[in-house]
């Protein structure tokens, strides 16, 4: 274990080497940081610290620079998260209350989030399988054509045309619309398809080949819509970091390109607690130089998606961490109040 010094040594390094960019030497910690001790002494400390992997020496540089593992104990034992102001709060909400929908949320945190971090920003959609009904509408279009509007908790929409085999009256389609909602408001989209099972033989006999159409529409959304969704941006960012990325970034932007790859690296959205992934704890080679800060949001107490940022490992944590983690509050608000 390191001594609570030590610690602070490996704190000022950090927090030094994230704000100017350049290796951080003892001379410089002891003017910068009120360490207590002399400069011969931090050295001893950084020559600790560097023997056991924290920090390193870039080159011939007299400075050093902190590890993946140096980052990581820095994450997880020395970095608060950073509070928002209350401008910044206040904006957030302004811009994200003026939504209009689920694909407009979405943008506008993606593009809220790469501006507050200067980061790449990533949004996951959230996604049906964890999502609960709250209204099935269902529309003529004609005598033996129907539109079924699926409303989730979430709010998002999705539209499908179902072809009956025989005409619908309107008496009857009121009837399967009520029967319907009675069964499945409220309820997962994982036990729709056993709650609604037995509806066709609730009907008269000529209903019950457009009630079982209308079914195998909604149980083919489910189906469809498992598939998760994502939305990026603020890639150009990755740009004003070109020097902390070993010969390029070409690899970075690659891995971004990646849906498979992003939706890993945001991890399972029932995690819900935020996770910082650094360097080579990235499982994709392309993103061993990066680092990713996530968090679940959702309607409830539980989340429904998750959402985050990529960057540099030499990242402002604390900063990050806070702004994803009030970013993912406010949507989770929205989320609630649509």
């Amino acid at each position: 274990m390191l001594s609570e010094r030590r610690l602070e040594v490996l704190r000022a390094i950090v927090q030094d080497y994230v704000g100017t960019e350049e290796p951080v030497g003892s001379k410089a910690l002891t003017e910068r940081h009120k360490l207590g001790v002399s400069p011969a002494t931090v050295r001893n400390d950084m020559a600790v610290l560097e023997e056991e992997g924290y920090i390193a020496q870039p080159h011939t540089s007299a400075g050093r620079i902190p590890t993946d593992k140096g980052y990581r104990l820095f994450v997880d034992k020395l970095a608060g998260v950073k509070p928002l102001s209350s401008p910044e709060r206040r904006a957030i909400q302004n811009f994200l209350d003026g939504a209009v929908d689920l694909d407009d949320v979405v943008a506008r945190t993606v593009r809220l989030l790469a501006q507050l971090t200067r980061q790449v920003a990533v949004v996951q959609y959230p996604s049906l399988t964890r999502s609960t009904v709250r209204h099935v509408e269902l529309l003529a279009l004609a005598p033996a054509r129907l539109m079924l509007v699926l409303i989730t908790d979430t709010g998002r929409v999705e539209q499908r045309h179902v072809d009956c085999p025989a005409p619908f009256g309107e008496t009857s389609l009121a009837d399967l619309r009520a029967r319907l909602n009675s069964r499945v408001v409220g309820r997962r989209f994982a036990d729709v398809p056993q709650l609604v099972q037995d509806l066709p033989e609730s009907f008269e006999l000529d209903d019950q080949g457009t009630v079982s159409a209308v079914l195998a529409t909604l149980l083919e959304t489910l189906v469809e819509e498992t598939e998760e969704r994502l939305m990026i941006g603020g890639t150009a960012n990755l740009t004003r970091f070109g020097h902390d990325f070993p010969l390029t970034i070409r690899p970075v932007l690659e891995a971004l390109e990646e849906q498979v790859v992003l939706l890993k690296l945001l991890g399972e959205a029932k995690d819900s607690g935020m996770t910082v992934r650094i360097g080579h704890e990235n499982a994709h080679e392309g993103l061993n130089a990066t680092s990713v800060v996530a968090v679940g949001y959702g309607s409830g107490d539980e989340a429904v998606a998750k959402l985050g940022v990529v960057g540099p490992t030499r990242m402002d944590y604390p900063g990050t961490m806070g702004a994803v983690r009030a970013v993912a509050r406010y949507v989770g608000q929205i989320l609630a109040e649509s």
